[in-house]
């Protein structure tokens, strides 16, 4: 048996992670709700929980107004074409950094955790960078892949 290859792991979990916030920023626009509205709000009888006044702004950011679900769309885009890699990117020392990587899903987990849908997507991600932070540790670099690799024809 082999070592493991911390950041192929992690670019697996990482691609997962992103789809699946990518896909809950969707239905966070179709059904929007602040996940921490229930941290100090008031239980009412007719009505329900009533979220804290001082709340407002993240309701107004994420209920009134799905400026959270489309920014970590616009993120998730971006970490997908860093992840996948988009042919433009093939081959470059952005490519090639893990370090951007750690900071791109620490930002795609504090987005994703402000609304309902994205929670799971957080935890991916998180799990994601703590893979990446362990491939960094151990010294781990992504090599450029060679030019026939995976071709199936004769070199």
């Amino acid at each position: 048996m082999g070592n493991l290859i911390w950041h192929e792991w992690s670019r697996y979990v990482s691609l997962t992670a992103t789809v699946y916030t990518l896909w809950a920023a969707f239905w966070g626009i179709l059904y929007r709700k602040f996940f921490w509205d229930f941290v100090g709000g008031t239980l009412r009888a007719p009505g329900g929980l009533q979220p804290a006044d001082n709340v407002a702004f993240f309701i107004d950011i994420i209920v009134k107004a799905p400026v959270v679900q489309i920014l970590i769309m616009l993120h998730a885009f971006a970490l997908l074409a860093l992840e996948f890699p988009a042919p433009f990117l093939k081959g470059t020392g952005i490519y090639r950094s893990i370090p951007l990587r750690i900071v791109m899903l620490f930002g795609q987990a504090f987005l994703a955790v402000l609304f309902y849908q994205g929670t799971n997507g957080t935890i991916y991600s998180l799990t994601a960078a703590i893979g990446y932070t362990r491939a960094l540790m151990l010294g781990e670099e992504m090599k450029e892949a060679k030019d026939h690799r995976g071709r199936g024809g004769k070199a």
